[in-house]
């Protein structure tokens, strides 16, 4: 039988939510406050969630001390404190939403977690906001 396990991390990250292909206008209406040419920031939470079988020896799925690591390296010291838009390579060509960002924190941990785990992420943007990748 397989079980869950998960690991929270925080990161504070600005962004500007804007299509380069469509007009002022209407990136304003699409995006509304997200659309802000000064950007705007979020306090992030990202929650990974990795499914697999009990290890015999060790009784974990994975080592939460390793996950912890895995995604400080890889998604924290790369997003914390950074304007998405302008400082990472990531969203450089990619549109910064919450949708984007769980993609792209799923795709640079799925490379570091073996193939046998599943694996999830859960990216809350606030409060009451949040998504899945994948769903």
């Amino acid at each position: 039988m397989k079980t869950a396990v998960y690991r929270r991390a925080r990161f504070n990250a600005a962004h500007r939510l804007h299509n380069p292909v469509l007009s002022d206008e209407e990136n304003a209406k699409l995006f509304g406050k997200c659309n802000n040419a000064h950007y705007h920031g979020h306090n992030y939470v990202l929650i990974v969630k990795v499914v697999g079988e009990l290890d015999p020896v060790t009784g974990f799925v994975v080592d939460l001390k390793w996950l912890k690591e895995l995604i400080k390296e890889h998604v924290t010291d790369r997003f914390d404190h950074k304007n998405l838009n302008l400082d990472t390579e990531e969203f450089k060509e990619v549109n910064p939403t919450a949708e984007n960002i769980a993609k792209v924190c799923y795709q640079i941990l799925r490379k570091h977690v073996g193939q046998e785990l599943e694996l999830q992420v859960r990216l809350f943007e606030t409060e009451n906001n949040y998504v899945e990748y994948p769903a």
